[in-house]
């Protein structure tokens, strides 16, 4: 995370905006995978910042990998999130506005094993029974699923992109 790394060194805490992407991850049980952040001990989803000249798509595939050790075999646009709702100040003071875009991923192979310096725990959830302390930044991307599943039964062509 070397980009943001910089950023920070000239501007601080102050709020900049970060371009990532975020991975719903769902098993052949149709759990969703969150991981328990070490930055702020929530449970979310694996997922993060762009890196100059990367895609969207290569943020997310990286960000699966380096964060539970799975490699995406297929991801699906679901939505694209920004707003005033995706603020957020980190516990060590650090404040972003995230523009995000949220892939689905069915097909993925590999062992899941959380990186230590950014997972304490991951797990394959039912959609009944998500933790309640999830981070905040990643409601609105599980909360939007979650309604998707509840009216349709299945998020396919979803995509949205307000």
């Amino acid at each position: 995370m070397g980009y943001v790394q910089d950023l920070r060194e000239l501007v601080g805490t102050r709020p900049i905006i970060l371009a990532g992407a975020n991975v719903i991850v769902i098993d052949e049980l149709h759990r969703i995978l969150l991981q328990l952040r070490t930055d702020n001990c929530c449970w979310g989803l694996p997922g993060g910042t762009m890196e100059p000249g990367e895609t969207m798509e290569e943020v997310a595939k990286r960000e699966l990998w380096e964060e539970t050790n799975l490699t995406a075999i297929e991801l699906k646009p679901f939505k694209f999130y920004s707003g005033k709702e995706l603020y957020y100040r980190y516990p060590h003071g650090d404040e972003v506005y995230n523009v995000v875009m949220a892939y689905i991923c069915k097909q993925y192979h590999g062992s899941l094993q959380g990186n230590p310096d950014e997972v304490l725990d991951a797990q394959f959830f039912f959609l009944h029974e998500l933790p309640e302390n999830c981070s905040a930044p990643d409601l609105p991307m599980i909360r939007d699923y979650l309604n998707c599943m509840e009216v349709g039964g299945t998020v396919h062509d979803h995509y949205s992109d307000r």
